[in-house]
């Protein structure tokens, strides 16, 4: 006789912790919390996936040197800043971090690079957002 299958556990969801907006945020699209990332994970909720009409971005673009982990760090820094669209709190940045866009080994065959193009990682500050749900404990990562 076979089981039944487990009921599913509903995700994560995702809010504002200054205004309580909903940001729709989902657990289903956060990256592990060992996953490693050049510009580091320390403190922050990365996602893979956000929707961008509850949230609004702006370009950052400063020269001047910065240290994100003791592996990265630059003179120009290039991010894209993401705030609520409901109250313009900071909730985090865009980094383009995360895995690459293609598989195979990259330029001249010396594996990823800067040079191979790589998905957008949405790094969110834990102190920002709040976890709705059955999942509260994936916000203390």
């Amino acid at each position: 006789m076979a089981q039944p299958p487990a009921p599913a556990t509903p995700a994560a969801a995702y809010g504002c912790a200054a205004c309580g907006a909903d940001l729709n945020l989902s657990a289903s699209n956060l990256y592990p919390a060992g996953t490693y990332f050049e510009a580091g994970n320390k403190g922050t909720l990365s996602f893979s996936w956000v929707d961008e009409s509850r949230l609004r971005f702006a370009a950052e673009d400063r020269i001047r040197p910065f240290f994100e982990t003791l592996d990265y760090w630059g003179i120009q820094r290039k991010r894209t800043r993401v705030s609520c669209d409901a109250c313009g709190r900071l909730l985090g940045h865009v980094y383009d971090d995360g895995p690459p866009l293609m598989d195979g080994t990259g330029q001249l065959g010396m594996g990823p690079s800067q040079v191979v193009p790589r998905r957008p990682r949405y790094r969110f500050k834990v102190k920002a957002v709040t976890a709705a749900g059955s999942s509260s404990a994936a916000a203390a990562r």
